[in-house]
């Protein structure tokens, strides 16, 4: 399946059988519907928020009030998607113990439990993804901001359990560094430089 500029959709990685309101810190990625650069553009290696991009960030740093369990890390905002790292408290680093690069699979025929209270992964990034959505269309009608198609965000999302302090700065890294490589970035609709191995090689695209 493509998506809508005739790329292949990412396939949702969503951890069978792991429990993503357990203690831990989560990364993540939203993309904006079609890949359409609504929330600012960036200059000279520098993201540059408009206004639509300023409530996403708000947004964000407020979450915390809306789920008070949760810690917030880095993020960035980006033309066209959202980079975070969200932490559920309780214990320390991390959910996922050492294995799968993908975290840590549930032990066999143990069917995770919810902790009463405390939200999944999913039902954050569909609360922040609900939010902003509502305050995009009231910007559309107040402000006159570009009207999206039919929805705000891609309906899936990228996530990663992280495992330990050394990938959790690994990724913090990433995401700061991710206005200087938007020349090179998949979400990029003007992308026109390819990454190279060397080997000469195109190197397909991914998370880290």
């Amino acid at each position: 399946m493509k998506d809508d500029l005739g790329r292949p959709q990412r396939r949702s990685i969503r951890l069978p059988g792991y429990d993503y309101s357990q203690p831990g810190a989560y990364y993540f990625t939203i993309c904006i519907q079609s890949y359409e650069c609504l929330l600012g553009d960036v200059v000279l290696g520098q993201m540059e928020q408009n206004d639509a991009g300023e409530m996403v960030d708000r947004t964000w740093n407020s979450i915390p009030q809306q789920f008070p369990m949760t810690t917030l890390d880095e993020h960035i905002v980006m033309p066209n998607h959202f980079r975070g790292i969200i932490k559920i408290v309780g214990a320390p680093l991390l959910g996922a113990r050492k294995g799968n690069h993908r975290g840590q699979r549930a032990a066999i025929g143990a069917a995770p439990t919810k902790p009463p209270g405390v939200p999944a992964l999913g039902e954050m990034v569909g609360a922040f993804k609900s939010i902003t959505t509502d305050k995009y269309i009231r910007g559309v009608r107040e402000q006159g901001w570009p009207k999206f198609n039919e929805k705000l965000w891609q309906r899936d999302f990228y996530d990663h359990i992280i495992r330990d302090e050394l990938e959790l700065e690994r990724i913090r890294n990433y995401i700061r560094r991710n206005p200087q490589m938007w020349a090179i970035d998949r979400c990029n609709p003007g992308r026109t430089v390819p990454v190279i191995d060397e080997e000469g090689r195109v190197v397909p695209w991914e998370e880290p």
